[in-house]
């Protein structure tokens, strides 16, 4: 045995190891470029309620004189024109939520439960007639803000955009400056509706946590901003005692009658209305053929987003915040209005 063997022997047994490890560690290796992987979430962790503080400013409940009915919205921004947002069949206002915190550097934003969804309340949440819808966006406006509104633009997704189109061929709003629809037409609208019944009924019914709703809806390609998902599926959503599960606030099902309604004539009218317009679309094939004549003819301005889907407010806020804050520049829409062909001048 050599002094060298006999220091080692000398050595405790776990020194050995680690000098061992030690030197195990110096070699060179296939893998030590590999960045350590954080820790990965939870399904739980990932697909977790997100409250609307942060992106809007403040809620308000708004009670219709004369009625039982209290409409729910949600606000952000104080200067500028205010940019009044319309949510989707089966949605709700806080759908809109990571655009507000963006369009508010320069507008205002209010964004409602319609009837029968959200935190809203009337004396019959059932009426999803447009005639209803309609009045009941114009009885906000009034409550909000009296006969002297800001210049004022609506923004509709989905069933809101045709609600926002039939408020402005009203020509009720006194400083109406700008009108937005969001992914729908009349032609495919009228067509998908034959189809409409089995595409809800397709829909997962029940739901045993926020967490997995809020993970259909992404996993399923419904909503493509889990951020977005978060904030607005729980507000869908309703707790059902006796299924001890949640549900859909909104039994869209149960609104058949009304659907015609809401989109019968709707690209003539949208044409017709004197404000400024943009057309958001997700894809071109889905402008129907009055649509198509009106955009040649320069009626209005269509952008097609690109890699979203049927929500381009919840997939893409940053771009359609961006889109919505360039629309009302290049149109020149100020906080106190902007003149109208069409429209009665504001009285002073």
């Amino acid at each position: 045995m050599t002094d060298s063997d006999a220091n080692l022997t000398a050595l405790p047994e776990e020194d050995v190891v680690e000098e061992e490890e030690v030197k195990t560690q110096t070699l060179p290796s296939a893998y030590s470029s590999i960045p350590i992987r954080p820790a990965t979430q939870t399904s739980k962790q990932k697909y977790a309620p997100i409250e609307w503080l942060g992106y809007f400013d403040k809620e308000e409940d708004i009670k219709i004189p004369d009625s039982n009915d209290v409409f729910h919205v949600y606000t952000a921004g104080s200067e500028g024109p205010v940019v009044f947002c319309l949510h989707g069949g089966g949605f709700s206002g806080l759908s809109f939520a990571l655009s507000a915190s963006k369009i508010k550097a320069n507008a205002r934003v209010v964004a409602m439960d319609l009837r029968g969804h959200g935190k809203s309340s009337t004396e019959d949440d059932s009426d999803l007639s447009i005639e209803t819808l309609c009045n009941d966006v114009l009885a906000v406006i009034k409550a909000m803000y009296g006969d002297s509104p800001p210049a004022t633009v609506l923004v509709g997704h989905s069933l809101g955009g045709s609600v926002a189109v039939h408020v402005a061929a009203k020509r009720a709003i006194s400083k109406l400056a700008g009108l937005v629809v969001v992914d729908v037409v009349e032609g495919t609208a009228m067509a998908s509706l034959m189809h409409m019944q089995k595409i809800l009924s397709g829909r997962v019914q029940h739901f045993p946590t926020y967490e997995k709703a809020v993970e259909w809806s992404v996993r399923g390609g419904f909503l493509r901003n889990i951020e977005s998902a978060r904030i607005s599926v729980p507000s869908t959503l309703k707790f059902d005692d006796s299924r001890n599960c949640y549900i859909y606030q909104t039994p869209l099902e149960e609104s058949e009658r009304y659907w015609r309604g809401w989109y019968e004539g709707l690209s003539d009218l949208f044409l017709a209305s004197p404000v400024p317009k943009l057309l958001l679309l997700a894809g071109t094939d889905r402008l129907d053929k009055s649509l198509t004549i009106g955009q040649m003819q320069g009626k209005f301005q269509m952008i097609v987003v690109r890699h979203t889907g049927h929500s381009i407010q919840e997939d893409v806020p940053d771009e359609f915040a961006s889109l919505i804050s360039n629309f009302i520049s290049r149109n020149r829409i100020g906080p106190h209005g902007v003149e109208i062909p069409g429209l009665p001048r504001p009285q002073k």
